[in-house]
C-alpha cells in the first residue's frame, strides 16, 4: 500500500506513457513502489513504439488522421496521414496567429467584443456574449475574429505567418483569417511546428495571453472533451471545422490539436476527423490520450 508521500507524486498522477515521454522510467512494485530516472534516449524510443502499435490498433481508420510529436524535440513519434507535408484547409487552428498578426499591429492590445450570435456572424447562434481574447479562443468565436481580421492587413498577416513558418501571400482574405472557406492552406507538419514556435514565445505578453485561451479551450471551450479524457489535467487546445478535402465529401472536416502539459508541452497531437465538427475531433484525441496513458 502506498504512503501518503508517494501517493501524491507528481509523477504518479500522470500517464505512464507520458512520462515516458519525459524522460522518466517508472519502476513499481507492489510493496515499495519507486520512480528511477532512466536513459532518455531509451525512454523516447519506447515510448515511440508503443505509441505506434496502441495508436494503428485502435485508432487507424479512414476517416481519422493524427500526427503525434515529441514537442521538446519535434520529432515523429506516430503518424497516420497521407501525406503530412501536403497543405489542407485547418479552420479555425489559423486563429491564435491572427490573434498574434492583430497584436503585432496594435499597441492597445486586444479589444473586448459582445457576440449576439448568428446576427453578428458566428457558429453559435445563441452568440457568446461579453469576450476577451482568451474566451473568443476558448470557444473559436468567429464573431470576436471578424472584429479582429477587419483590422489586420494582408500583409500583417503574412509577415506574422512567414514569423511562424506558415504560408502567406497578399490575396488572403479576412474569412481566411478566421477560417472560412479553402483559400489559405497549411501542412499538418508545417502547422504544428508554428504551434510549437508560439509555445517557446510563451513570456511575450500577447503570446501568454493567446495560450490562456487554449488552455481554457481544454478545460471549458470547444476543446473541453480533452480535458475531461485527461481528468482535469491543464492543456493546450485549438479546435476547428474546414472545408473537407476527402474524395468521399462530408460538410466538413473536424480538427484539434493539443499541446500537453500545458505549462510545458512535452507532446503535440493534431487530429483530423473526416465528417464531424471540431469539438467532436477534441473527443477523439482526448480518447487516444487516454489511452496512451491506459496502454502499459
Amino acid at each position: 500500500m502506498m504512503d501518503e508521500t508517494t501517493r501524491n507524486h507528481p509523477y504518479l498522477r500522470l500517464p505512464l506513457l507520458i512520462l515516458l515521454a519525459l524522460g522518466v522510467g517508472v519502476v513499481v512494485s507492489p510493496a515499495s513502489p519507486r520512480i528511477h530516472a532512466a536513459e532518455e534516449g531509451q525512454s523516447s524510443s519506447l515510448f515511440q513504439q508503443s505509441a505506434r502499435v496502441l495508436l494503428e490498433k485502435e485508432f487507424a481508420s479512414d476517416d481519422v488522421s493524427y500526427l503525434l510529436l515529441d514537442a521538446q524535440q519535434g520529432t515523429v513519434l506516430a503518424l497516420h496521414w497521407d501525406d503530412a507535408n501536403k497543405p489542407v484547409p485547418m479552420g479555425s487552428l489559423i486563429k491564435p496567429f491572427t490573434a498574434m498578426a492583430y497584436a503585432r499591429s496594435h499597441a492597445n492590445g486586444f479589444p473586448k467584443h459582445f457576440c449576439a450570435g448568428k446576427n453578428g456572424g458566428c457558429w453559435l447562434p445563441a452568440g457568446h456574449g461579453n469576450l476577451s481574447i482568451e474566451g473568443a479562443l476558448a470557444n473559436s468565436c468567429n464573431a470576436y475574429f471578424r472584429q479582429l481580421a477587419e483590422k489586420v492587413s494582408p500583409e500583417q498577416f503574412s509577415t506574422t505567418a512567414n514569423d511562424f513558418g506558415l504560408p502567406s501571400g497578399h490575396s488572403i482574405s479576412q474569412a481566411s483569417m478566421i477560417g472560412l472557406g479553402d483559400d489559405w492552406q497549411v501542412s499538418p507538419n508545417a502547422l504544428s511546428r508554428a504551434f510549437l514556435d508560439l509555445v517557446r514565445h510563451h513570456t511575450d505578453p500577447a503570446t501568454k495571453r493567446v495560450l490562456t485561451g487554449l488552455q481554457m479551450s481544454g478545460r471549458s471551450g470547444t476543446g473541453k472533451a480533452v480535458g475531461r479524457h485527461l481528468h482535469g489535467h491543464a492543456v493546450l487546445v485549438k479546435t476547428g471545422t474546414a472545408v473537407c478535402t476527402h474524395s468521399k465529401k462530408a460538410p466538413g472536416d473536424g480538427f484539434a490539436l493539443i499541446m500537453t502539459p500545458a505549462d510545458s508541452p512535452r507532446l503535440l497531437l493534431l487530429v483530423r476527423v473526416h465528417g464531424v465538427p471540431g469539438a467532436k475531433s477534441a473527443d477523439l484525441a482526448g480518447r487516444m490520450l487516454e489511452r496512451l496513458g491506459e496502454g502499459q
